[in-house]
This record gives C-alpha cells, sequence and structure tokens, in this order.
C-alpha cells in the first residue's frame, strides 16, 4: 500500500497538473466529497462548490480561458494542523480571449486527507475579474 502524499507535495503536483492543462488529473487529487471556497467572489461567481463533480463543472473550462505559464513565486506555510497549508502564490500566463497578460495573486488554505483534497479556500483577488476574457464561469447567468 502506497503512503498518501503529504499536503505540500500533493499541492505542487497539482501545480504541474494546472501548467499541463490536465484538469482530470488535478480532478483527481480532490476527495469526492471536497468543497471549494471562494470567499472574495464578487456577485454572480460561485462562493461554494460541494463535491469532486462541482469543483470538475467550474474547472473543466478554465484552460480554454486562462493559458497558465507558470507560478514564479509559491510559498507554502505548514499549520499547526498536519493535514491543512496556507499557500501564498502568483499564478503568471495570459488570459486566452484577448492574449492579454494573466497575473494574479492568491492565498490559499488548503486542507487534505488520505492524499485526497477535502477542502480548498481560495482567496483570490475578485478585482482582476474586471479584465475582459476572464468570466470562464458564466457570472453573467
Amino acid at each position: 500500500m502506497s503512503v498518501p502524499m503529504a499536503p505540500a507535495a500533493l499541492y505542487h503536483h497539482g501545480l504541474r497538473l494546472l501548467l499541463e492543462k490536465d484538469i482530470p488529473g488535478w480532478m483527481d487529487l480532490w476527495d469526492e466529497e471536497g468543497v471549494m471556497e471562494f470567499p472574495f467572489a464578487p456577485p454572480g461567481w460561485p462562493r461554494r462548490l460541494e463535491g469532486r463533480q462541482a469543483v470538475a463543472d467550474y474547472m473543466h473550462p478554465y484552460p480554454d480561458h486562462i493559458d497558465l505559464h507558470g507560478f514564479p513565486e509559491v510559498k507554502i506555510l505548514q499549520t499547526t494542523v498536519p493535514e491543512t497549508i496556507v499557500v501564498e502564490m502568483r499564478g503568471v500566463g495570459r488570459l486566452v480571449a484577448t492574449d492579454s497578460p494573466f497575473d494574479m495573486t492568491y492565498i490559499a488554505v488548503v486542507t487534505v486527507h488520505d492524499g485526497r483534497i477535502t477542502s480548498y479556500r481560495d482567496y483570490w483577488n475578485p478585482l482582476a475579474v474586471q479584465q475582459p476574457g476572464v468570466d470562464f464561469v458564466g457570472a453573467d447567468r
């Protein structure tokens, strides 16, 4: 029986999968009941996604809208809870619709249990969605 990846290793692996645009592979890192939250989501954007399928539905179109090139700054902090990490990072790339630069800073609080993401709170910058080409989740719905 293999030992599950530690939260920091799992997170780094997930970043590699996102750069490879492997959303199904990234989703394999999630627990079936995993929850993704966006506490700073602006009106019209989802604040909470419950279950791996809801997260997959949200993430599926991501590569069609944001072409990630790298994560030049990633700092992972261990909390007093071994299964939970805090991540400070920056993602860069381009917006596919406009071919304009994409540069986003994030803070995430991620909990991993038995090698799967069970909770991911993504504190991304809501001002960034004011750029044309960023609305890939149908915020107008």
